[in-house]
């Protein structure tokens, strides 16, 4: 290697610059989850809180008041400032580039390209925060009006993605969740499967599902099967590997993250079976029996903070029929599933006592 290519790694390496899978597939859409989740997850349930006291209780301040600040909260999502914070954050980026990370996810999320019309949304902040952030940290501090430079850049650079790749990203994407969404109401069982399965899988694996979900603006039915996958790796790892985890990997699985499992599912990988195959089963059951839908950021969390339940309710209304649908599907279901396919596999050899063995 020559000596012009060692400074430049030297430099990425100084600036802590990597332009790698884990760093934006896994560290900043997972960041990029957690921006979803402060702003418009939570304005959702605010929201909600509000405008059930208001119905319980009659019109009063308090209701009044979770209404206002939820719509500011969701808004912050929208447009595109949670998760130009959240992402310039996992991006290690110094307090300037978070700052004007803010403005950028903004850009990304509200500005329209050449030729298309479409804003870049989600997908469209993620791209110009991602672009803007790595470019203030190349001259962060590297000048005597740093203040003024560092960031400049990030609005230029974060600017110039949002306008050029952004809304192209975010047209692709959303197209994308639109023609799925046809294609589970077209054919709502082999999509209940699928979706199911491919969502619920990208929840274990170490990129956010969430985020993908959101970016795709997934809803309706196949949001409601997107939801139950998840639900079934969560619920089906935590229940499944209750021997070997207790309570606490209970907890840890079932309401943290299933993510917890992969290093194990690296090892062994037929302890993937038992929640997968429960999803697969239990997508079509969403789509052609219960008809289940969710919104977006439901989507892709399943029981994560039961925020996949929080978001079937915001969509399908909270009622008792609701409620029992939401418990079976999302909790009963995935448990008993996995815990016979899992006992069924461990008689056949296939999974040993200790596989699922978290450090926690």
């Amino acid at each position: 290697m020559g000596q012009e290519s060692l400074e430049k790694v030297s430099f990425l390496k100084r600036k802590d610059i990597e332009i790698s899978g884990k760093r934006y597939q896994q560290d900043a859409m997972s960041a990029m989850a957690l921006g979803l989740f402060a702003t418009l997850l939570m304005g959702t349930i605010l929201d909600v809180l509000g405008t059930q006291s208001a119905v319980l209780f009659g019109e009063n301040a308090v209701s009044a008041f979770l209404v206002e600040i939820a719509a500011i909260a969701k808004n912050m999502m929208i447009m595109g400032a949670g998760i130009g914070v959240a992402v310039a954050t996992a991006l290690k980026a110094p307090p300037l580039v978070i700052y004007s990370s803010a403005a950028v996810g903004a850009m990304g999320a509200t500005l329209t390209g050449f030729g298309i019309e479409a804003a870049g949304g989600p997908a469209g902040a993620f791209v110009a925060v991602a672009v803007g952030a790595e470019f203030g940290k190349m001259v962060s501090k590297e000048t005597k009006v740093d203040i003024l430079v560092t960031p400049g850049v990030t609005l230029l650079a974060g600017g110039i993605a949002a306008k050029l790749v952004g809304p192209a990203v975010g047209w692709c994407l959303v197209k994308l969740g639109e023609l799925i969404m046809v294609a589970t109401e077209w054919q709502p069982f082999f999509f209940g499967v699928f979706i199911a399965v491919i969502v619920g899988l990208c929840l274990t694996a170490p990129i956010s599902s969430a985020a993908i979900c959101v970016m795709m603006q997934l809803s309706g039915l196949a949001a409601g099967a997107a939801t139950v996958g998840c639900c079934a790796q969560m619920v089906g790892f935590a229940v499944a590997s209750f021997r070997e985890n207790g309570i606490g990997g209970l907890v840890a699985q079932g309401i943290g993250t299933s993510m917890l499992q992969v290093s194990n599912i690296i090892k062994h990988p037929w302890i993937l079976v038992p929640p997968t195959l429960a999803g697969a089963i239990i997508g079509p059951l969403s789509t052609c029996v219960f008809h289940m839908t969710n919104i977006p950021i439901g989507a892709g969390m399943g029981t994560c903070g039961f925020v996949g339940s929080i978001g079937t309710f915001t969509d399908m209304g909270f009622s008792m029929i609701v409620l029992w649908k939401v418990l079976l599907l999302h909790i009963a279901l995935p448990a008993v599933l996995a815990f016979i396919i899992d006992r069924i596999m461990r008689k056949m050899g296939l999974i040993k006592d200790g596989d699922y063995k978290l450090d926690l």
